[in-house]
């Protein structure tokens, strides 16, 4: 997402490949007065410096104080048609509307004809491609000019229009609660997150049920299937029903194979769909099939006739590196994903304006895991620090409080003792404050806290104790969202059975490849 922070403008100018800057040169050099135009001018200098700097602007005679404001709103609208112009940009929902607005100008003009046989094509294409929204508009228009223009070769045209709008909206409505719906869950997810109690449970189950619209499955269509499924993946997130998160992240991405063309016409919800579906494998441990998903995305965005923009380009990057990092955690082969770093590191800061402070953290969250996967727990410390460090970061804390627990195994895994206290202290303080101190955290601190009292004979009997009450919590519905962050017992059965915690993963995956 882009830095709320700078110039709108400026952000915008520098967003612009070299082609689109030279379509826009082009654009407005189309007549001989505009090629010394001001807004000319001032987008030529943004387009050469570094950082926004309002008083160079100034300086360089272009524009006067008072006219800037208007000056850089006139650009900023010029570049947006260019961009409206180029032909990347002519996705199915804009030639809609674009037909939509030659129609309304026919009929401005009162040629109600031309504009009605505009309207029918237009109005055939929007309900093809699932643009019932867009649809409506039409439909209303054409109700509109029928009322001064009755066409004799259609005598039941009013009743024909009636019933049209009566179904596109009631399409309209049911897509309307259901997109509410998943919005107001994933508004709870972030807010609040996982359900934590048999209350929260039931808050969330009451709030599902009584605001889920009802429906017959065979009458949706594809948008309105499309956010009942999200709708229902948000729940089972909330509710930490992984098999369901899995079931309807499936369905989510099924719609989208069933209807191709929407993959192209929606590569968003295509993406997005897939990398919770990604998300559900990963947290339900079937690594083969979350491999060949992933292999199956990878090939999809790779070809030629996927889309390409910027706000893809960016979702491509998170989504598919994010899974790649989740791929070698579930089947322990924390050295081979090390190659991703690198790539990750370049992503990030050419990504970086269009993805939020958030994702940006998970990645260096799962590289720290990666990290302290391969026994190098230093770096693994260093990534810790960036989320650790991060005083902006307000929402997620349970990364906040998770990144702290791996800082404190970290520590411990290093030998750095006098840092491990300090580490201690600071966990113990944050946690309290934020009040999500579950029993997982618990028995890691009070263990960690021990330690210092515990004789190098005893450890090994210590780590079997916490092993043993880490278990009880592995599949308890409100404690397990410890072990998705941080894979704890394998950590523990590393150092029991005196083996890399790599390897121990390996094995456990070995022996439930799914």
């Amino acid at each position: 997402m882009t830095n709320t922070h700078k110039d709108a403008l400026f952000v915008l100018v520098k967003s612009l490949s070299k082609s689109e800057k030279r379509q826009f040169k082009l654009y407005v050099g189309r007549l001989g007065v505009n090629t010394d135009a001001k807004f000319l001018a001032l987008f030529n200098l943004m387009d050469k410096v570094k950082k926004y700097d309002e008083k160079a602007i100034l300086e360089s005679g272009i524009v006067k104080k008072a006219q800037l404001s208007n000056l850089k709103a006139h650009l900023y609208k010029q570049i947006l048609v260019s961009l409206r112009l180029n032909p990347v940009n002519q996705t199915i929902r804009l030639q809609i509307r674009e037909q939509l607005d030659f129609a309304t100008i026919l009929y401005q003009k009162g040629l109600y004809k031309q504009s009605l046989k505009i309207l029918d094509k237009a109005k055939a294409t929007a309900i093809e491609n699932e643009e019932k929204n867009i649809a409506y508009e039409i439909v209303e228009l054409e109700k509109i000019i029928e009322t001064q223009f009755i066409t004799r070769s259609i005598p039941d045209r009013a009743d024909e229009l009636a019933i049209q709008a009566k179904e596109l909206s009631a399409m309209n409505v049911m897509t309307s609660k259901l997109s509410n719906l998943s919005l107001q869950l994933y508004g709870i997810m972030l807010k609040v997150g996982y359900v934590q109690s048999d209350e929260d449970y039931k808050k969330v189950k009451d709030y599902f049920e009584s605001h889920l619209p009802k429906y017959n499955l065979q009458e949706l269509g594809f948008r309105e299937k499309l956010w009942l499924y999200k709708a229902h993946l948000w729940y089972s997130f909330l509710v930490q029903d992984f098999l369901s998160s899995f079931r309807y992240a499936s369905k989510w991405v099924d719609l989208f194979y069933e209807n191709k063309e929407q993959i192209y016409l929606n590569p968003v919800f295509f993406l997005k769909g897939n990398h919770y579906l990604l998300e559900s494998l990963f947290y339900v441990k079937y690594s083969s099939q979350f491999r060949q998903t992933l292999e199956k995305l990878e090939k999809v965005v790779g070809s030629s006739d996927f889309p390409k923009n910027d706000n893809i380009a960016s979702l491509t990057f998170l989504y598919l590196n994010a899974n790649k990092l989740n791929l070698h955690f579930l089947e322990g082969t924390f050295q081979k994903g090390l190659y991703l770093v690198k790539i990750i590191e370049y992503g990030i800061n050419k990504h970086k304006e269009r993805i939020d402070a958030h994702h940006i953290m998970v990645l260096y969250y799962k590289i720290a895991c990666l990290y302290f996967g391969t026994g190098d727990n230093k770096t693994c410390i260093v990534y810790l620090k960036k989320i650790i460090n991060n005083k902006n970061l307000k929402m997620r804390e349970d990364l906040l409080c998770f990144a702290r627990v791996l800082s404190l195994v970290a520590h411990y895994e290093a030998g750095m003792d006098y840092h491990l206290e300090v580490q201690l202290r600071s966990t113990y303080k944050f946690l309290l404050k934020m009040n999500d101190l579950h029993a997982v955290q618990k028995e890691m601190i009070k263990f960690l806290r021990n330690l210092g009292n515990i004789y190098p004979h005893e450890l090994q009997n210590e780590f079997q104790k916490l092993h043993t009450e880490l278990k009880k919590y592995e599949d308890h519905p409100y404690e397990k969202r410890a072990f998705l962050y941080l894979d704890i017992i394998s950590w523990l059965e590393s150092h029991l059975e005196n083996k890399p915690v790599a390897q121990i993963i390996r094995e456990k995956a070995m022996a439930h490849t799914r």
